[in-house]
């Protein structure tokens, strides 16, 4: 890739040159998280402090090009839509490795932020408004022709203040056609919706039809996490949840909870895709609702949050090669610590 070119995927996919990050001007610091394909690292760019996603390559060319072709989409996605809830992008580069680098949310994962409070409840009034910054989130994207495909707790960040919920992480969101036939069994199992598998076992990689519902079905079980501060399906193992879900039609109990809280849930993880609402629906049912509640007497218990990494070294060290010295690419040996102290921060500089 030369500098200040565009580079291209497949599905004639590619990335506008003014999205590209020279890799000089880019510090890695500490890692703050890791999804199958990739670790994200809390980093600096032009002083900047921002949260740097390395996408591991894959080893086989077969793995390489479609790995290739999800970190494209990814890039090509969060370029194309902007929106208060979903992570701010600020930019990409495909050498000397795939990274997306997005605005630093130090505020923690929902996931995180709900197991800290167990077991107690979020006031209904912050549950909510959780919910409705999601559900705008989703809104967005759906405008866009987007399905994000993997709506849940971890995929959600928190802001500093705790006050605010953006949507992250867009490797498997897809572009929505009339005609397009997806990956089956696509996301995470316990947030599945039940039209990802079929009456017979899916063979890997199968395509099956799908539409944006699916993402609708993932926010109801999140609503539902958010309201009860439990894990749904509780007790049951993930392919158990997927199962009950899919096969029995069997959902979390919405019982004893206000009947516009429980209509909203039951009609968003309806069988049938059809039936349930689209997000400009969500958020007026949610808005509707909490234009019923009193006025907000307690904020939220919140942990407080925020980065070593305020200032940058005059002199950052570089590396002879980041992905040598710190094992991006591979699995840490064991009994070796992989990440190098805070405030530490290694360069994408001139050993490339």
């Amino acid at each position: 890739m030369e500098s200040g070119s565009a580079f291209y995927g497949g599905e004639g996919l590619s990335i506008d040159p003014k999205w590209l990050i020279d890799p000089k001007l880019l510090f890695v610091g500490p890692r703050i998280g890791e999804g199958a394909h990739a670790k994200v690292y809390e980093g600096k760019y032009k002083n900047q402090n921002v949260a740097i996603k390395i996408v591991h390559k894959g080893d086989t060319p077969e793995e390489i090009t479609k790995r290739k072709g999800r970190f494209l989409r990814e890039v090509t996605m969060l370029s194309r839509v902007q929106h208060k809830n979903l992570v701010k992008f600020i930019g990409a580069c495909l050498e000397p490795v795939m990274v997306v680098v997005t605005e630093l949310l130090v505020g923690g994962s929902l996931r995180k932020y709900l197991v800290s409070l167990r077991p107690r409840n979020l006031e209904p009034r912050i549950a909510v408004g959780f919910a409705l910054d999601i559900a705008r989130a989703m809104e967005c994207l759906h405008a866009h022709g987007i399905i994000h495909r993997d709506l849940k707790p971890e995929n959600l960040l928190l802001t500093a203040d705790q006050r605010t919920v953006k949507l992250v992480d867009l490797g498997l969101a897809r572009e929505e056609t009339l005609t397009e036939m997806m990956t089956a069994e696509t996301g995470t199992y316990r947030w599945m919706a039940p039209e990802l598998y079929s009456t017979v076992t899916l063979r890997h990689g199968e395509k099956k039809h799908y539409n944006h519902k699916v993402d609708v079905y993932s926010f109801a079980i999140v609503l539902w996490e958010l309201l009860h501060n439990k894990l749904p399906f509780e007790g049951m193992s993930n392919l158990q949840a997927a199962y009950a879900a899919a096969f029995k039609n069997i959902r979390p109990n919405a019982d004893n909870l206000p009947d516009e809280l429980s209509e909203i849930l039951t009609s968003c993880w309806k069988e049938d895709p059809n039936d349930r609402p689209n997000f400009t629906q969500i958020v007026q049912m949610l808005l509707n609702y909490l234009s019923t509640l009193s006025p907000q007497q307690n904020v939220a218990p919140r942990r407080t949050f925020s980065s070593e990494n305020t200032i940058l070294p005059p002199e950052s060290p570089g590396t002879s090669s980041l992905m040598a010295s710190r094992g991006d690419l591979g699995d840490t040996p064991k009994g070796k610590r992989e990440d190098k102290p805070r405030g530490f921060f290694f360069c994408f500089s001139e050993c490339y």
